[in-house]
């Protein structure tokens, strides 16, 4: 008994408040973005909001299952359910259902299991046991290498199952590994890469005439001149030796990723993919195509002002001009009904919820828990900053949902169980010595 009393006691019940808050603004907007008056009923469960409630209800129930739980078991068995995972991620490309082109849904009575929504759970568990393992230390190139395969190794089979969105949120855990002493260096890495993949895509079609009648195209172009700023660089510091090799490398590492842009866009992205990219660094214009979805949700964004239409008077949501407007583009409806206003609200939230974990990771006497804690912040960031971006044409659309707002039990399942997991590790970090 005095154990349940501590659990009660313990338990973060401001984390736990902005969570049912968000989940109640959710299923309210889920009820106005699909709203039928022949069923004006928001608990019949014929339709999204009324089933929406039985996953409301179902995740309570397993939030407080979570936190009768020994914080050890998630710590004890993160390897066992990662393998799990992985089994189950392999077993739906054979088995799973095709929903808009991606074989990721296990079909079980009415209702559809998502596995790559539950596999990110998994994956925090397993990368915070091992981060959190004894001399342990990222500096090593071996734990780098091991930390990267138990990350991307779910990522790469989702990859297989066409779904293409879920497999980028697992870029979010290089966030994790930052925090636990990654070099920033890395992530500049990255930034550049991405800049460069960007610059290509501007350029690659252009043709530039040199001197002597010579020609290059774009890509070539962008290489030619990264080589003229690292021989600046090598002749600014020739005094060091050490550094020719490194110059090298950017040169040949630029070079391959330039080269690869191309062959990625024609042989890796679908078509659509590729276009929706295309559309949103404005290289095509496909108002009716592969723009048309941010196109109606920006209109409808827009058309909501300063303090919205009203409830339920959404007249874009209303009519259906906004495909996929009760998941992947919920925050239209938000943005609509509620305008700047409500906006403003919503986004406030999530980041009192964000901030809110990062304060608690501070305060684990675990490494565990710890670091699972800011798995569980990166992975909502991304959710939250991709939707969102892609409601407000800032982020291609890759077909995320926006946590505890979109319509679906395998997201709501998913991100309560990976947040409550996390409730439960901080009730009890005053037992951990």
């Amino acid at each position: 008994m005095r154990r349940g009393r501590n659990i009660i006691d313990n338990i973060d019940w401001l984390l736990v408040l902005l969570y049912f808050v968000l989940v109640l603004l959710g299923w309210l907007n889920i009820y106005s973005a699909v709203y039928n008056e022949e069923f004006q009923s928001i608990f019949d469960t014929s339709q999204q909001y009324g089933k929406q409630l039985i996953w409301i209800g179902t995740s309570t129930v397993l939030a407080i299952l979570i936190l009768f739980i020994d914080e050890r078991f998630f710590s004890t068995f993160g390897y066992l359910l990662y393998g799990l995972m992985l089994f189950l991620l392999v077993l739906v490309i054979f088995i799973g259902d095709e929903t808009k082109g991606a074989t990721s849904w296990f079909s079980i009575g009415g209702f559809k299991i998502q596995p790559a929504e539950f596999s990110k759970f998994a994956t925090n568990l397993a990368l915070a046991k091992y981060l959190s393992t004894l001399n342990i230390k990222l500096k090593d190139f071996k734990t780098k290498l091991i930390a990267l395969t138990i990350i991307f190794a779910p990522a790469i089979i989702i990859l297989l199952q066409n779904d293409t969105g879920s497999a980028l949120v697992y870029a979010s855990f290089i966030l994790v590994l930052y925090r636990e002493g990654l070099s920033g260096s890395i992530l500049l890495v990255g930034l550049i890469a991405a800049f460069l993949f960007i610059l290509t895509l501007y350029f690659q079609t252009e043709v530039y005439q040199l001197p002597f009648d010579l020609s290059l195209d774009g890509s070539w172009a962008i290489i030619l001149g990264i080589f003229l700023l690292l021989i600046a660089v090598y002749f600014i510091n020739r005094k060091k030796k050490q550094i020719l090799l490194p110059l090298i490398a950017i040169l040949l590492g630029s070079a391959a990723l330039i080269q690869s842009v191309d062959y990625v866009f024609t042989n890796v992205l679908e078509p659509h993919q590729s276009k929706r990219i295309n559309v949103l660094l404005g290289l095509e214009s496909d108002p009716q195509g592969a723009g048309y979805n941010v196109n109606q949700s920006l209109i409808a964004i827009g058309s909501g002002g300063f303090s919205g239409k009203g409830y339920l008077e959404g007249t874009q949501t209303k009519y259906d001009f906004v495909p996929e407007q009760s998941t992947d583009f919920i925050f239209c409806t938000i943005g609509e009904e509620w305008g700047f206003l409500g906006s403003f609200v919503v986004i406030a939230l999530f980041m009192a919820l964000l901030l809110r974990i990062l304060f608690l990771c501070s305060r684990q006497r675990s490494a565990f828990a710890r670091i699972y804690g800011y798995g569980v912040a990166s992975i909502l960031f991304f959710h939250f900053t991709i939707n969102i971006g892609m409601a407000i044409g800032l982020a291609p659309v890759i077909g995320i949902p926006l946590p505890f707002f979109s319509y679906g039990g395998s997201s709501l399942w998913a991100f309560t169980i990976l947040l409550f997991v996390f409730i439960k590790m901080d009730a009890d970090r005053l037992e951990v010595l």
